[in-house]
């Protein structure tokens, strides 16, 4: 039995890189997907037909999850699509990188908003259905970045600190309702962003890494179906860093 079987899944942000990494993955072991896009509606759309094929009932909503009342939408949408929710992973997020005297203040509320906002959001509604059901797991994206700071990301780095201490206070507040909560810290992914960067830089990154190489969407997503599925029940409130060992 494949390990997700049955279950449905919603993953924000989920059209390119790591969240549509982790919605392939949550297809090949047999979760029903629903997931988010905002601006990329053609990759969305395409999503959705991919994961159909399948075999899995999917659908992609256009949405905005650091607005709350669309995230509250969101959730009664797809608890009415789908007739439950049992996991949630909210991957949605953006980078406006500067450093802090050049930072302004819409970069970072955007920043703030869209990262840590979001989380808050979704959570909040996916609340009441998790609560009936006594059962559900909530997966946080954050980053190695939240954990030890970066010149330059201060915006970045606070919504993603924000995130642990988010994660970690859920996961006591609904521990008692058979709810988890737990949070991935990735390192250095190479995705469409990493693409734009001069390969003397990427090479650079990977050399400071224990295992000499960056990571891949795939080896989130693993980390995503562990949490999902129930070889992590007794498993909540933590974070899994995946990073090769970037941060020891």
């Amino acid at each position: 039995m494949r390990l997700l079987e049955g279950k449905t899944a919603l993953i924000t942000g989920a059209s390119k890189g790591i969240g549509k990494a982790i919605a392939l993955k949550y297809a090949e072991q047999g979760a029903n997907i629903a997931f988010t896009y905002l601006s990329s509606v053609e990759k969305g759309e395409a999503l959705e037909k991919e994961l159909a094929a399948a075999g899995i009932k999917a659908k992609g909503y256009r949405s905005d999850a650091s607005d709350f009342a669309a995230a509250d939408k969101l959730i009664n949408d797809v608890v009415a699509d789908f007739g439950t929710l049992d996991i949630l992973i909210n991957n949605a997020g953006i980078t406006k990188d500067n450093l802090l005297l050049r930072l302004s203040e819409a970069d970072w509320d955007a920043v703030i908003n869209i990262n840590l906002k979001s989380c808050f959001n979704t959570v909040k509604a996916a609340t009441k259905t998790m609560m009936k059901q006594r059962s559900g797991s909530i997966i946080n994206m954050t980053s190695v970045v939240g954990l030890k700071g970066n010149a330059g990301q201060t915006n970045y780095s606070a919504s993603k600190a924000g995130i642990l201490g988010f994660t970690k206070s859920v996961a006591l507040e609904l521990g008692s309702r058979g709810i988890r909560s737990n949070a991935i810290a990735p390192g250095f992914i190479e995705t469409e962003m990493t693409e734009v960067l001069d390969e003397k830089t990427v090479q650079g990154w990977r050399d400071a890494i224990p295992l000499k190489r960056g990571g891949s969407p795939d080896d989130v997503a693993n980390a995503c179906v562990f949490l999902g599925s129930d070889m992590s029940s007794y498993i909540t409130g933590q974070v899994i860093q995946v990073d090769g060992g970037m941060l020891t």
